[in-house]
């Protein structure tokens, strides 16, 4: 509030939206929404020159505290009062030189860091993903999604084209349901004019593929988007290609932690944009996993799950916050049931848990979701998507995961080893033949029970429409207890005497 106050009173024009970016972390700095171009701030208070597609938002509390500010008279001051204004202005141009140091070609965060440091321009190849960066000025054409990037010597002759979506392997999907962003390297002012004008970077990707499913979201979007988006420190401005309103309201509380500027929707938006520079598609390291020596560098899944709890709010880290072991149960009804849930529950209960039942609809709710599960010690389901919502645990929480009949590498690729990286227990129930719905349907005998692997030789999509889709569960109880007293004993809590 300082630097406002110095700045109005002094009558000196200033880049207001870098400064705002700059208190971000302060009470007032992220309640101010604002896209300016560089223009300085009215004596009265005003903020002029908004780009037509984007607001100013402030609360009324906010609004007074401002007011106070530029009303200030100027009234006989000590010295030391006089000196405030300068020194304000000093701290300010420190922030300013200091703190916007930072760019796209930081060398630890892109792949082909020289070929990007010569020609402002390069792109890298994975078996997951696709990414491509500009630090140069760029027009994107949110109507055909063309993105218009200054051709310099030493780029590749070609034009590039992405889909901007985590998983390009699966072409089919990729063709169906992931809109594609081309890259024209030439003379960008051949282009159309400027409609929107930004100040900060932009970055491509997309809500189509299998955005709707909770483990895709966030293993193939909001998880890469994190990687690829944290060091900019909320500075940047998202374009979001196959835009799901709903999808994009559950995920509104990271969108905003992680830009301080509202999604453009191209569907809505349909202009011509300029940008300073451009990420066209998002870093991806692994499963619901983050390496901290892969690029780009220096970021852990346990950097990820502090995010979220900044996001949500969150109060508990770790275990050590926890009073009593609170159990949540993950509930299916479609398939992967536990046919025998009641019987389940009254165990869980004998065991001194406070049970805690997610619903299938709960998991549409993220903020309940959220912190639900940061209040929890033991995390309880049988494998499928519910289980990614481990990553708002507590450190040291517990996840057992109920293993099917050939679902043994997806449920310890996909979950039990992303576990082990977020800082949590990890145990498994690996059910018996007799367990299975399935042995009713073809018997203890038949390959379906005895060899799975046989299945999936004639297709993933086989295998997973038989273990997937047609299987459930009728747990022993007495021998999943022995699973649930092990978790309590990672929590460092002992199993009541049985008598």
């Amino acid at each position: 509030m300082c630097f406002y106050c110095c700045c109005s009173y002094l009558g000196h024009p200033f880049d207001s939206r870098r400064l705002i970016h700059s208190l971000e972390s302060t009470p007032y700095g992220r309640q101010l929404q604002i896209l300016l171009i560089d223009k300085p701030v009215n004596t009265d208070g005003n903020f002029p020159h908004l780009e037509n597609s984007e607001k100013l938002r402030f609360n009324a509390k906010t609004l007074s505290r401002f007011s106070d500010c530029w009303k200030m008279e100027k009234v006989p001051r000590s010295p030391v009062l006089r000196a405030t204004p300068f020194i304000c202005l000093l701290l300010l141009c420190l922030l300013y030189t200091v703190d916007f140091e930072f760019n796209v070609t930081r060398s630890d965060q892109w792949e082909n860091q020289t070929q990007l440091e010569a020609t402002g321009f390069a792109c890298d190849s994975k078996i997951h993903t696709d990414i491509c960066v500009s630090s140069k000025p760029v027009r994107i054409d949110t109507v055909t999604m063309k993105v218009y990037a200054p051709f310099s010597q030493g780029m590749p002759p070609a034009n590039p084209t992405l889909h901007p979506y985590a998983i390009k392997n699966d072409k089919a999907l990729m063709n169906t349901t992931v809109t594609s962003v081309q890259i024209l390297l030439g003379n960008i002012t051949l282009s159309s004019p400027c409609q929107y004008t930004h100040n900060v970077t932009a970055v491509i990707f997309s809500f189509g593929g299998y955005a709707q499913n909770l483990f895709h979201e966030f293993n193939e979007v909001i998880i890469p988007l994190f990687l690829t988006s944290r060091h900019f420190q909320s500075r940047l401005h998202f374009i979001v290609t196959d835009f799901r309103s709903k999808v994009v309201a559950k995920y509104k509380k990271i969108l905003f932690h992680l830009s301080s500027y509202e999604v453009i929707n191209p569907a809505l938006n349909r202009s011509m944009h300029c940008f300073p520079g451009a990420v066209v598609g998002l870093h991806y390291h692994d499963h619901l996993a983050i390496s901290n020596t892969t690029i780009p560098k220096g970021y852990s899944m346990l950097d990820f799950k502090q995010f979220l709890r900044e996001s949500y709010n969150l109060k508990k880290q770790d275990l050590s916050q926890m009073e009593k072991p609170v159990l949540v149960l993950i509930s299916r009804k479609k398939s992967r049931m536990f046919l025998n849930e009641d019987e389940i529950l009254t165990m869980m209960r004998a065991l001194g848990f406070t049970v805690v039942v997610a619903k299938p609809g709960m998991m549409r709710h993220l903020n309940t979701v959220a912190e639900m599960l940061n209040a929890c010690s033991v995390l309880v389901g049988a494998h499928g998507a519910g289980l990614t919502t481990a990553v708002f645990l507590p450190e040291g929480a517990v996840m057992v995961q109920v293993v099917g009949l050939g679902l043994e590498w997806f449920s310890d690729n996909y979950f039990g080893g992303p576990a082990r990286g977020m800082g949590l227990n990890y145990l498994e129930y690996k059910i018996e033949a007799e367990e299975s719905s399935l042995v009713s349907f073809y018997g203890r005998d038949h390959p379906v029970i005895t060899d799975p692997a046989s299945l999936y030789s004639q297709g993933y999509k086989v295998g997973r429409a038989m273990y997937l889709k047609r299987q459930n569960f009728n747990i022993d109880v007495v021998r999943f207890r022995m699973t649930l007293v092990n978790a309590l004993g990672l929590l460092g809590r002992s199993a009541p005497l049985v008598s």
